[in-house]
């Protein structure tokens, strides 16, 4: 009997003894583990836009759209004589882009297309549409206005910018570490109908 008490006492005393241990203080900080902090930073790309001529505000916008949308990667506008990652260029022909995931150090650049434009296509959606290829997305054409890597086969009246679900996906997944998972093609995109 003494045996059976003794041995409800220390096991009644270690249960109060873990959960002392495990509760924290109300006032008590979390602690982290020790990588979890680096794996919760997003990867930062500076753009710049420069040389984007009368598209700059569109590529602003279209850099904003990402950052609304994904947590993983952040398009920022590099300063004046700052590395860019992503340079941005007006030129006269099709827009195109080289395809990514550029990271940081690897650069990538974005030609923004005037012919797209001039025949009526919408500034904010080219912008977005052209770094979605910087950071990692393919073409999905023919494809609805609803998915932004549609690109022209969404039509001229689409003005929408935002990734859909799977494309957001598709950026979170390249850029869930800071290590680099996929390669950066490098190849260059055309995006003409």
């Amino acid at each position: 009997m003494l045996h059976r008490t003794a041995a409800r006492t220390l096991i009644g005393a270690t249960a109060l003894t873990l959960s002392i241990t495990v509760v924290p203080a109300a006032n008590a900080s979390p602690v982290a583990a020790p990588h979890a902090h680096a794996l919760l930073q997003p990867t930062t790309l500076y753009y710049d836009d420069s040389q984007a001529a009368e598209f700059r505000s569109a590529v602003v916008a279209g850099a904003n759209s990402w950052n609304s949308s994904v947590r993983n990667v952040r398009l920022v506008e590099a300063t004046a004589g700052q590395r860019a990652d992503i340079k941005v260029i007006a030129f006269d022909g099709w827009p195109q882009s080289t395809l990514g995931p550029v990271r940081p150090g690897r650069q990538g650049t974005v030609w923004f297309g005037r012919q797209a434009v001039d025949e009526g296509y919408n500034t904010t959606r080219i912008a977005a549409h052209e770094l979605g290829h910087s950071l990692g997305l393919p073409d999905r054409k023919p494809g609805p206005c609803s998915s932004l890597m549609s690109g022209s086969t969404g039509g001229v009246s689409c003005a929408n910018a935002t990734p859909n679900a799977s494309e957001k996906a598709g950026v979170e997944a390249d850029y869930a570490s800071a290590a680099v998972a996929v390669p950066m093609s490098g190849r260059s995109i055309v995006d003409a109908p």
